[in-house]
């Protein structure tokens, strides 16, 4: 975990899943249950599930309706809104993910939850978690139909909330995500190499893992108390 320069930092952009919530949940979600739904819906063997949907959803990875509840809804026949309201106790945030919010409310910060979820996900999941009390927005890429893969997802959020790409920290677990915001010229990107609580850390390529987010709140408290401490004499 490397220490981020805090006074060179006016503006917060944070993904959701992942970053802020334990991926946990979208992996057992999509990964599990969803092919659990499917067999019986289908009269099919989970391993057959598996074997139709794994490439399917590949195909779309990447695209704005990959994210997109309705989309897999109508693909494949199932109450997909009602599915992830079934197992919705399974949303938690990530350690010290709230605490991180706060102190960076009390840092001054601008901070923005900047996710690909669709808007019916990102409902079940701030209904479960209390963030949006820390946040100045929350934007999904639904808002403007890109995902934010895309170049157009930035400019249309610059537009709509005002910042200084140099002077903006972002933090993503996708490297496809991370590398369009690099592109865009946002200069601070740090990743999130333990997305998932139940798997082990991953691989962070040319970006610095963001690390704990306990350590992130020391870093950012020590920060402010430098500020804040008297000059000397001259």
């Amino acid at each position: 975990m490397s220490e981020l320069p805090w006074s060179a930092i006016d503006t917060v952009l944070l993904d959701m899943d992942g970053t802020l919530l334990d991926l946990h949940f979208d992996n057992f979600f999509w990964l599990d249950y969803l092919h659990q739904r499917y067999a019986q819906q289908h009269g099919l063997t989970v391993s057959t599930a598996r074997e139709r949907l794994i490439p399917l959803l590949a195909r779309h990875q990447g695209q704005l309706q990959w994210y997109c509840v309705e989309f897999w809804s109508e693909q494949l026949q199932l109450p997909i809104r009602e599915m992830k309201r079934e197992q919705a106790a399974r949303i938690a945030p990530r350690p010290h993910a709230l605490e991180f919010l706060q102190a960076l409310q009390t840092a001054g910060k601008r901070v923005a939850l900047v996710t690909n979820a669709h808007r019916h996900s990102l409902e079940i999941k701030l209904e479960r978690v209390a963030m949006a009390p820390w946040l100045d927005a929350v934007i999904s890429s639904h808002d403007y139909r890109q995902p934010k893969e895309n170049q157009q997802f930035w400019q249309q959020l610059q537009q709509q909330f005002a910042f200084d790409p140099q002077r903006t920290l972002f933090v993503d677990d996708s490297l496809s995500v991370l590398r369009s915001a690099q592109r865009y010229g946002i200069g601070h990107l740090r990743c999130v190499a333990t997305p998932d609580s139940q798997k082990p850390a991953k691989d962070c390529g040319e970006f610095a893992d963001i690390g704990d987010f306990f350590g992130v709140c020391r870093q950012l408290e020590a920060c402010l108390a430098e500020t804040d401490e008297p000059s000397s004499p001259a």
